[in-house]
């Protein structure tokens, strides 16, 4: 017989072959060949069956190796064909299962609540609660026919559950062919795709309606390297199973052919999302499912919630390319006031996202002293540690009454210690009110934890005083203007100030220029990089000051009554390490050196010594809390140093001012929106009362959940800067006029005459 190509054969077409070549062996001989072959001897899956067919065949059917021929070249010639003959059937996943019920299937395809009811009963135990059916249907609606759909539902909903489910019935029935899931930031997004994973891989009733998809991904076994290598009747499937992405296997009839699920982080890379098919083709996003896009910490920064809702509207958005639309499904949970779920929640807003915001409670019980009673038992009862059970016992005998009034969406969620979902939701209430109105009820409390001296951010950015932007008011007579430098940008305000420190800031920006009303240094575009290419870091630094100084200094700022005004100083923050030595000799060579100077902030805590203990030198001159130290050394410039503590507090009490008292810090214009980021900024520290050395102070600390603090330390320094021009406060002045007169010894001497 001739030589027979064993690689190019199916499993039906090998035992054909042997059929046909009578090989009848018996048990003994069987088993001999078997061990022979490498195969393990008793009940044999598909594969080994299929291993020890294309052995046997490569074995009986292969001529002898011509005498005259190299033996042992023959023998690795032999090897070489066995060994790609079993790889070639550990790869290719054989027959599929028939598919045990299309009615099933095909019913699913059209019904998204049918799909989950019957491929996902542990999931979906629970009766649907009517918000359940509505965000369905609408979930149904973006996935067939398009569109956006945002959902806020109380926590433990099941509205990822719901989302991921949709994401599986989308691509299973060749609704969408490309999903991306979209998280908080990657690594949420990743724990998604591993539950969709779970899925496919371990859900029997998919592999029993969806083999086409569910067994080729039960034959990895869980080995992503197989990948690479899988066959469908001799085919490539092209399969993808990776932390990140999903490829479904192309199997020849298959309407899930080829679909990609990819994940990524809202804040990650987005832009550009695409997958390349074996047949060249380029592939884009036609679904996108945004869960919970912010987390506590940026829901509580303006400039992240900003940031993400750009971010949304644009790059994600924009993901199915030029031309075409994007279907999206976002589930997500109002943290705090304004944060970017409330925001997009909104139908004035974002009516674009159809936004449907359910509650846990639509209408409480009206019984109040029951509930009362209830929580005094209940708060005993955990106390004693007895737990629910008088709680519980007391719900169960005032039942009827306690619940007179209560609507709740779903009635059969509850605990299995409590008796209805009333009872429930009020110990949601009791345990936490703030969680409970914001995870369950998407109607968070307003934001009180400041303490009650400090200033929100709502009330900084509402305190203007209605005056155009670089205008000077009447009574203006220092302008100061104080740089903070960073690696990518320099943060500046301008402020006008009265003899008795009223204030007015003016203007306020950052160089390079953002041309956007909201961002952090993070993702700042352009940076001094971009616009000093070429130069090193002190280079792109002191190119930025001078093209700033430029603008600035050199500019006339109008005031009311017509005069044109200059800045008399301007402070430039030398205390970043890398840019210290920059800025000193920038302010050598500046053409505005008579303005500008180096300035040094320093925390000086209770236990530090204060300014007003400092002993002079010669050469020196002192201040309010800031001194002007003699020259010496290598930088021949001198500098002020001043105590970042007390001015910081003494910012926040001219911003507590009420707007016309004397002393009284507020903002040009007459639009709170425009000043959000700079009260951002003016909200990034809070400040610790401490006592050491008989004194107490206040201590500056960054806020947790902050980002940037820069256009603070501006406004600080240029109140510095204004007490060194001479502003001062009348209590000051008071407190100078009670203080000893200091002696001259001229003075000393004439007495003794």
């Amino acid at each position: 017989m001739a030589a027979i190509d064993v690689r190019r054969l199916r499993p039906s077409q090998l035992c054909r072959l042997l059929n046909s070549a009578g090989e009848v062996l018996s048990e003994r001989q069987l088993h001999r060949h078997r061990t022979r072959a490498g195969f393990r001897i008793g009940d044999a899956t598909h594969i080994d069956l299929f291993r020890y067919v294309a052995w046997l065949v490569e074995v009986r059917h292969t001529p002898r190796p011509e005498t005259d021929g190299d033996p042992y070249e023959s023998l690795k010639e032999r090897a070489r064909a066995r060994n790609a003959a079993l790889s070639l059937a550990g790869r290719d996943i054989g027959e599929l299962p028939v598919v045990v019920n299309p009615e099933r299937k095909a019913r699913a395809e059209g019904d998204f609540r049918f799909f989950c009811e019957s491929y996902f009963p542990f999931t979906f135990h629970l009766p649907w609660s009517p918000d359940h059916l509505k965000v369905i249907a609408k979930i149904e609606q973006a996935v067939l026919r398009g569109g956006l759909f945002a959902m806020a539902m109380p926590r433990g909903s099941g509205k990822t559950s719901i989302c991921e489910c949709a994401c599986v019935w989308a691509v299973l029935h060749g609704h969408r062919d490309f999903v991306c899931l979209v998280g908080s930031d990657e690594g949420h997004a990743m724990d998604m795709l591993e539950s969709i994973k779970t899925e496919l891989d371990g859900n029997e009733l998919l592999l029993e309606d969806f083999p086409e998809v569910s067994f080729p991904i039960q034959c990895l076994d869980g080995i992503a390297n197989r990948c690479s290598g899988q066959l469908y009747k001799g085919e490539r499937t092209h399969i993808g199973w990776t932390a990140r992405e999903i490829v479904l296997p192309t199997i020849p009839g298959s309407k899930a052919s080829g679909a990609i699920i990819k994940v990524a982080g809202i804040t990650g890379r987005i832009r550009g999302m695409k997958y390349k098919r074996a047949d060249g083709r380029s592939a884009r996003p036609s679904l996108v499912v945004i869960d919970d896009p912010q987390t506590d910490e940026s829901a509580r920064s303006i400039s992240q919630c900003a940031t993400r809702e750009s971010i949304l509207a644009g790059a994600v958005l924009g993901l199915a390319g030029p031309g075409k639309k994007i279907a999206g499904v976002m589930p997500c949970t109002v943290i705090r006031p304004g944060d970017m779920a409330d925001n997009i929640l909104s139908r004035d807003k974002h009516p674009e996202w159809n936004g449907e915001r359910t509650k846990m409670v639509y209408s409480f019980p009206a019984n109040e002293k029951l509930w009362a009673k209830y929580a005094e038992i209940r708060a005993e009862g955990l106390r004693a540690e007895r737990g629910l059970t008088e709680a519980t016992a007391f719900y169960e005998a005032h039942r009827q009454a306690m619940d007179e009034g209560a609507v709740v969406a779903w009635p059969e969620r509850h605990n299995h210690d409590e008796l209805s979902a009333v009872q429930h939701a009020m110990n949601l209430r009791l345990q936490d009110e703030r969680a409970f109105w914001a995870e369950y009820q998407n109607e968070p409390l307003p934001e009180d934890d400041a303490p009650q001296d400090d200033l929100t951010a709502d009330q900084i950015a509402a305190k203007f005083n209605r005056l155009r932007r670089g205008e000077v008011p009447v009574g203006g007579n220092h302008l100061t203007m104080f740089i903070d430098v960073q690696q990518a940008l320099l943060f500046y305000v301008v402020c006008a100030w009265e003899a008795d420190f009223t204030g007015y800031v003016i203007d306020y920006g950052t160089y390079p220029d953002q041309r956007r009303p909201f961002f952090t240094l993070r993702d700042a575009q352009p940076t001094l990089f971009q616009m000093a290419k070429g130069a090193g870091l002190e280079g792109m630094i002191y190119a930025g000051m001078e093209a700033l100084t430029a603008s600035c200094l050199a500019r006339e700022w109008r005031r009311d009554d017509g005069a044109m005004m200059r800045i008399e100083r301007c402070l430039i923050d030398a205390n970043w390490g890398n840019s210290t030595d920059v800025v000193y000799q920038f302010c050598r060579q500046s053409a505005h050196s008579s303005v500008v100077m180096p300035s040094h902030g320093r925390f000086v805590g209770a236990s530090s010594i204060p300014f007003s203990e400092y002993r002079r030198k010669l050469g020196d001159r002192l201040g309010h809390n800031w001194r002007i130290p003699s020259v010496h050394g290598k930088r021949a410039v001198r500098h002020v140093v001043f105590d970042t503590n007390y001015w910081k507090s003494f910012i926040y009490a001219r911003l507590a001012v009420p707007m016309g008292d004397r002393g009284c810090l507020s903002l040009f214009g007459d639009n709170a929106n425009a000043h959000r980021l700079l009260a951002e900024h003016l909200t990034a520290e809070y400040r610790v009362k401490t006592e050491g050395r008989g004194r107490t102070v206040d201590e500056w600390k960054l806020r947790p959940s902050a980002v940037d603090n820069h256009w603070f330390d501006c406004l600080v320094g240029c109140a510095v800067a204004a007490s060194m021009q001479g502003a001062t406060l009348p209590e000051m002045n008071a407190k100078s006029a009670g203080a000893k007169p200091r002696l001259r010894l001229s003075d000393l001497q004439r007495s003794r005459r």
